[in-house]
């Protein structure tokens, strides 16, 4: 079986594009001959700098012979539609076959398609996945119409078998496929041929090319690591920056450098960000101190002079961006700790959040409310809660963020503790953007959770007010992130809200801007009610009643309010609860079940009584008992729907007539008994335990007892019963959406 090994030879492509380049070319590839009919034992793709290969092994000489049958018109039928037929089959009239069937006479027409050599099909897929290949951005150059990431230099295409090599026949746009590659761009040396790709990889090496991106990455990290620990430092981890350096270079060679003691005093992380972005520097702290002390750059070339012209061209380099971040650095802090934050505040007056809502400083307006009154509820202090909502975005208007926008957050913890804020103010500023994503780190102290949860719930409420939902696939505002953020929020610091309360809140505070009113603390006093009591709770009433001269607008909003839209928003935190809650092992008709329930917009209680649920359905016990509680729902609904009415009390244990029945009453008595106080207690594992022992006296019972006596007066008891059944079941969850 030969080997194949394609390079595709051109000028640098970029390093963010190359991992992904080589998984396309392979896939590509590899499903058009299997397309094709070949078949094939391995295959590997490489990148680097300058070149895409791939290799594959065991591949099959050629595809099969094909043999298909085809069934074409009835006999007798039109000339014109057999002419049709046997053009489409490529057969003349004598090779078509008449058969019967129950459908009558049909002609028939065998077709052979012959096997196509491996070398052939391997020439035209390439040709088909260079013309088409996806690359993000491309080019063309010269005279020619093929478009590459750049300008494509050489083509090698080599089969090997056990007769020996040869090149694959094929041109593409005036590139004719050959066996021949070039190593390092300076230090290779002449072109060269290869003979298979263990003897391509090794001629690579030998002219300064390492070929996998791994190894190079290994290289690198080593290297740096080695020549921190020599002095007693460490290399701030950075895989990104790994990855993207390893696919600058084709010959890693690693070089340490020195940061000026001038620039020594600024944060470690503008250092490790102004380096990282501007320079692709790795940066080097002192464990010690944590201070940026040194910086790591990978050249592409060795040199007579071991790299000090390389790293003094850097170092200068480095110096003049620095510089910058210097300035900017000094020049905010003057303004932090002269002007204090509100200075950089009030510039968001003329930053736009979104031309439907309002400016940045009308935002921070709404956060800065719903904060405080979230704090009662995650145990923080309203007024630094309500402070630190105010300042925690300032830094948007600093000119290191603007410089930096990834700082934004970090720049404003640094800029409050300047300007003599409180430490939980400050930190307020850096980590109320977290969490991130699902395996971001979560905030616990109150004054952060209040800030965060408020700057997470207005986003959502601001793009619900204006209908710019998430569809499909497209989530342009980051919202489902959002949400995530809320639920995990909620979860985490094991939060007790009503969110439908809080959500009802800010929907009227975009709706009617504080501005708008007359008085805007009975703005804020409302909306904090709302948030607390509900938007048709009696303090709202009352609050609304005593004060309607001073803000008529906030009558005709509560008065006109309808839920939709507040529902709608719930829903979606709901869903992406749900696909939380799938992650950590928790089934979907479970969370159904639990999200039937009331209060559903408490998700630490969803929660809790979700993960009870999960547990009893592992249990033999708890499968069964759904059973026999579907069992008994379904008859009485049946019987309900028959009967015209609705069998939901007076079950009586007199009118028992078997020891099933009357263990059956005993059996229910007794799980209300816990039941009832457990679901008051939210204690919901024993809730559930207690409705698990069930199990064995409801399966007795459905053995021994048929329901719909012949005597009414039983047939009703049994009916009764079944619906104790349920009532007793539906107290815990709706076992309706359990699955089986």
């Amino acid at each position: 079986m030969p080997d194949l090994l394609i390079e595709l030879f051109s000028e640098e492509i970029p390093a963010r594009m190359q991992a992904r380049a080589a998984e396309d070319l392979k896939k590509m590839m590899t499903d058009g001959l299997v397309e094709a009919g070949l078949t094939y034992a391995s295959a590997a793709a490489f990148h680097t700098p300058r070149r895409l290969c791939l290799t594959v092994e065991g591949l099959t000489a050629e595809s099969p012979t094909l043999k298909e049958e085809r069934r074409g018109p009835k006999v007798g039928a039109p000339d014109k539609a057999l002419e049709g037929f046997m053009r489409g089959a490529g057969v003349t009239r004598d090779q078509l076959e008449e058969r019967e069937d129950k459908k009558g006479a049909f002609y028939y027409a065998t077709v052979t398609t012959p096997g196509r050599k491996a070398e052939a099909i391997v020439a035209e897929q390439l040709e088909k996945t260079v013309r088409g290949f996806p690359w993000p951005k491309s080019m063309r150059w010269g005279a020619g119409s093929l478009r590459w990431v750049r300008p494509l230099h050489r083509i090698l295409c080599l089969m090997r078998d056990e007769g020996g090599e040869h090149v694959v026949d094929l041109e593409i746009d005036g590139i004719r496929a050959g066996r021949t590659t070039e190593g390092h761009r300076f230090m290779g040396g002449a072109p060269f041929e290869v003979t298979s790709f263990d003897d391509y990889a090794a001629k690579l090496k030998r002219a300064h090319v390492v070929l996998s991106a791994g190894e190079r990455a290994e290289h690198i990290w080593n290297d740096a690591t080695n020549m921190a620990f020599a002095q007693g430092l460490e290399v701030v981890e950075d895989k990104s920056l790994l990855a993207e350096v390893a696919g600058l270079v084709e010959w890693p060679v690693v070089l340490m450098g020195d940061i000026a003691d001038t620039f020594l005093g600024l944060p470690p992380e503008v250092l490790q960000t102004s380096m990282k972005e501007h320079q692709k520097f790795f940066s080097v702290k002192n464990p010690a101190t944590g201070r940026i002390e040194k910086f790591v750059t990978v050249a592409n070339i060795e040199t007579a002079d071991n790299g000090a012209t390389i790293l003094a061209g850097n170092q200068k380099v480095l110096a003049a961006r620095l510089s910058d971040a210097k300035f900017f650095w000094e020049n905010d802090l003057r303004v932090a700790k002269d002007e204090g934050l509100t200075a950089w505040t009030n510039r968001l007056e003329n930053v736009t959040f979104h031309n439907k809502l309002g400016s940045q400083k009308a935002r921070i307006e709404r956060i800065a409310a719903l904060a405080r009154a979230l704090a009662p509820k995650v145990n923080a202090e309203a007024d630094q809660a309500q402070l630190a909502a105010e300042v925690a975005k300032a830094d948007l208007s600093s000119e290191m963020v603007y410089e930096f926008p990834e700082l934004q957050g970090l720049m404003g913890r640094y800029y409050a503790e300047a300007a003599g804020l409180p430490a939980d103010v400050a930190a307020a500023c850096q980590e109320h953007y977290s969490p991130l994503g699902p395996s971001d780190d979560v905030p616990t102290a109150p004054t952060s959770v209040a800030v965060a949860l408020a700057d997470k719930l207005d986003t959502l409420t601001g793009f619900w007010a204006i209908d710019e939902k998430p569809t499909g696939s497209k989530d342009p505002y980051a919202l489902r992130r959002a949400a995530l953020g809320v639920i995990r929020l909620v979860l985490v610091n094991g939060l007790r809200l009503h969110l439908d309360r809080f959500i009802d809140a800010q929907l009227l505070r975009h709706k009617i801007a504080p501005s708008n009113t007359k008085d805007s603390e009975l703005s804020d006093t409302l909306l904090s009610e709302i948030a607390l009591h509900g938007v048709f709770g009696s303090a709202v009433r009352t609050l609304l009643e005593s004060r309607k001269e001073e803000a008529p607008e906030w009558v005709e909003a509560i008065e006109n309010h309808k839920p939709d839209v507040s529902d709608d928003l719930l829903s979606f935190i709901h869903d992406r609860l749900k696909v939380h809650l799938r992650g950590e092992g928790i089934p979907h008709d479970v969370i159904d079940a639990c999200l039937a329930m009331p209060n559903s917009d408490d998700l630490t209680l969803l929660v809790k009584r979700a993960e009870a649920l999960a547990a009893v359905m592992q249990t033999e016990d708890g499968r069964n008992l759904v059973q026999g509680f579907k069992r008994a729902n379904n008859i009485l609904t049946q019987a309900e729907e028959k009967d015209g009415v609705e069998y939901s009390f007076g079950a009586d244990v007199k009118f028992a007539e078997t020891d099933e029945e009357r263990a059956l009453f005993e059996a229910l008595d007794a799980a209300d008994k816990k039941i009832a106080p457990a679901m008051q207690a939210e204690d919901f594992t024993a809730a559930m335990e207690a409705m698990a022992t069930l199990r064995a006296p409801i399966d007795a019972f459905f053995d021994a007892v048929q329901v719909n006596s012949d005597n009414s007066v039983v047939r009703r008891n049994r009916l009764n019963l079944l619906s104790r059944i349920r009532q007793t079941c539906l107290q815990v969850a709706d076992l309706t959406k359990i699955e089986g």
